[in-house]
């Protein structure tokens, strides 16, 4: 019996610590597998009310987490909205977001925000859930000031929907793209499409 006990009280913390989750993936993960454990925990006890709670919870949290995952990479999902650089509502999210934006950003943004930069919001529905900033370096190259997330989808890559319309990036003139990234970012740009160089990462813009 205190094996049980002791289920019943790790899927009880798991439940908790879900809710103290900014990130959806990671909140349905944590609240399927505390839930799991509470069904169990609350058959073997002959506990049924709980058992039918905890078990709807269980498929609830399968159903939203088959749902994330199937559509992480559909652009029927996700769309890319660009704007003017000094735009109002891109300055609004930037400054709401800036702590966060500075922490978790690939790269600082530069202040200057004149006609050579490009920017984009990845939206889901009316949610934003990423921004993009792309500087013109000149001689078809771009740099990528910024890419960031928000919390709640920090476990996708919106910024992919951003990399995918290479016809706006070649309609500027751009031949490749350059982004700043650290260990920590590696297997995030690898996924969207750069590869390691001497010269950092680098992704080329299709024609």
């Amino acid at each position: 019996m205190v094996w049980w006990q002791i289920v019943g009280w790790g899927g009880s913390a798991l439940v908790v610590l879900s809710l103290m989750q900014a990130r959806v993936l990671r909140f349905r993960w944590l609240n399927l597998v505390g839930s799991v454990l509470a069904t169990a925990y609350n058959a073997v006890f002959g506990i049924w009310p709980f058992v039918a709670m905890n078990g709807v919870i269980a498929v609830i949290n399968v159903y939203w987490l088959r749902r994330l995952v199937s559509e992480r990479h559909d652009e029927a999902v996700y769309a890319v909205v660009e704007l003017a650089p000094d735009d109002a509502y891109l300055a609004h999210v930037m400054s709401v977001h800036a702590t966060d934006i500075a922490r978790f950003g690939s790269a600082a943004p530069s202040s200057d925000a004149g006609g050579g930069r490009l920017a984009f919001l990845v939206v889901r529905g009316d949610e934003t859930v990423g921004v993009v900033l792309v500087s013109d370096l000149g001689d078809g190259v771009g740099h990528v000031d910024l890419d960031w997330v928000t919390p709640r989808f920090r476990d996708f890559t919106p910024g992919e929907f951003v990399y995918r319309q290479s016809g706006v990036f070649a309609a500027r003139g751009f031949r490749r793209l350059v982004a700043a990234g650290g260990p920590e970012q590696s297997d995030y740009l690898t996924r969207v499409g750069f590869a390691a160089t001497p010269e950092g990462w680098v992704r080329e813009v299709a024609a």
